[in-house]
């Protein structure tokens, strides 16, 4: 469990409870809408909501275990975001979303798995 003054550093990404590598920086987006504000030539007339993809996207460095062709076609899987300051990021049903590029210099890979439902902040 991490410090009350811990806000960043060490995180552990699962896909469906598997540990992956996880390198560099994650973002997510739990998936709630967006509101913008509707704009009048008298003043503000109120909001608009729009929709907004739950996902959870990084970095991972590619293995001699880890099936490319795999990954690519993952659907309805359980991605979990372990985060430096006690925070785990939930995305469930969700499926790949990347391009399944790998990069051979320092092995990586960019992912994005994404979800019609929102995430969870547990």
């Amino acid at each position: 469990m991490a410090g009350q003054n811990r806000r960043a550093g060490r995180i552990y990404l699962k896909i469906d409870g598997a540990l992956q590598d996880a390198k560099g920086s994650f973002s997510y987006n739990l998936g709630y809408d967006k509101n913008d504000g509707i704009i009048g030539a008298d003043g503000v007339h109120g909001y608009k909501s729009t929709v907004q993809v739950a996902y959870i996207e990084g970095v991972i460095t590619d293995r001699s275990t880890l099936n490319l062709a795999a990954l690519a076609q993952q659907d309805d899987i359980t991605v979990t975001l372990d985060l430096a300051n006690g925070k785990t990021i939930v995305l469930s049903e969700a499926w790949f979303a990347g391009e399944g590029t790998v990069t051979t210099e320092e092995a990586e890979i960019t992912v994005r798995w994404e979800s019609s439902t929102p995430a969870q902040e547990i």
